[in-house]
């Protein structure tokens, strides 16, 4: 089950962090570049560095699925082959595509991302906006293959306040209902954990918003993007563990892929030096985490 595997690799790591991976291409070294014939290979190669540097301390890896697709059908191929080395190295695969719609189209989205067959993801992200039936597709999948989904409950982005923070007759915020159906959904899919393997995307922008949806969704594994590049920081995301310091993963992206520019390694690394920059940064936000955790 999706929620024991997460649970497992992160408790084994010690490390509640997800490294993303939404490669651009001026990313990428020009060493890595000139060696391939087109952006979909040095991408690829890129994406398997940072693999290689970061598997034994960080347990989760989240990719983006839009900077694949940007990439054109060789895209398609360094992501499902990104997902595959990943994997190959212990890690768990998150694929942040954020897919969703009714019925049989539902089911074709979970089949294609999630089985065996094709990307062969762990979990991935979806829009709970449609409903119950565009979501019971996915669950299914997650029941028979063992995978996860994470529904978006209360997204990073600063405008995410226009709909999701509108109340409802009731006065409650629409965010809140939707963290009311991620407990309705996954009350059948309950790992030996404790944690249900369908799970919530809260960002760690908000972090009064995600200390309060820990208490309301007591049993959804949370994913927490938001943190470095887009301003969260250890602080704002301890209200998404619960009281043993246990389910949620935070994921990293431009703060890790990009770590070789930060400012705090202003002349210690080189863009040549990325995965070195990288696993640094990676070990200071384990132990960021670490002491706001407790």
């Amino acid at each position: 089950m999706f929620a024991d595997l997460m649970y497992e690799r992160i408790v084994k790591t010690g490390n509640p962090t997800a490294l993303g991976l939404d490669p651009r291409i001026e990313y990428v070294p020009e060493s890595i570049r000139k060696n391939h014939g087109n952006d979909a290979g040095a991408v690829l190669e890129f994406n398997r560095k940072l693999i290689d540097a970061l598997h034994d301390i960080v347990p989760v890896v989240k990719l983006q699925s839009a900077y694949y697709e940007l990439l054109g059908p060789a895209g398609a191929f360094t992501l499902q082959q990104s997902i595959a080395y990943a994997k190959s190295a212990d890690m768990v695969v998150i694929l942040d595509a954020k897919r969703n719609d009714i019925g049989s189209t539902a089911k074709a989205y979970a089949e294609a991302y999630l089985t065996d067959n094709y990307y062969a993801a762990d979990a991935i992200t979806v829009n709970g906006y449609l409903g119950t039936d565009g979501i019971t597709p996915f669950v299914d999948i997650c029941r028979e293959y063992g995978k996860g989904i994470f529904i978006l409950v209360k997204t990073s982005n600063p405008s995410s306040h226009e709909l999701q923070d509108m109340k409802l007759e009731s006065g409650m915020p629409v965010y809140e209902k939707m963290a009311e159906m991620v407990n309705k959904w996954g009350s059948d899919v309950i790992g030996n954990c404790g944690y249900s393997s369908i799970g919530a995307v809260v960002g760690a922008t908000y972090p009064e918003e995600l200390k309060n949806l820990r208490k309301n969704m007591p049993k959804a594994m949370l994913l927490i993007p938001g943190y470095g590049a887009q301003g969260g920081g250890a602080e704002d995301v301890k209200g998404g563990f619960d009281e043993n310091g246990n389910g949620a993963v935070v994921n990293s992206s431009r703060g890790l892929m990009c770590a070789w520019k930060a400012k705090k390694f202003y002349g210690t690394y080189g863009h040549e030096e990325f995965c070195e920059a990288a696993r640094n940064e990676a070990i200071l936000m384990k132990t960021s985490l670490a002491a706001a955790i407790g």
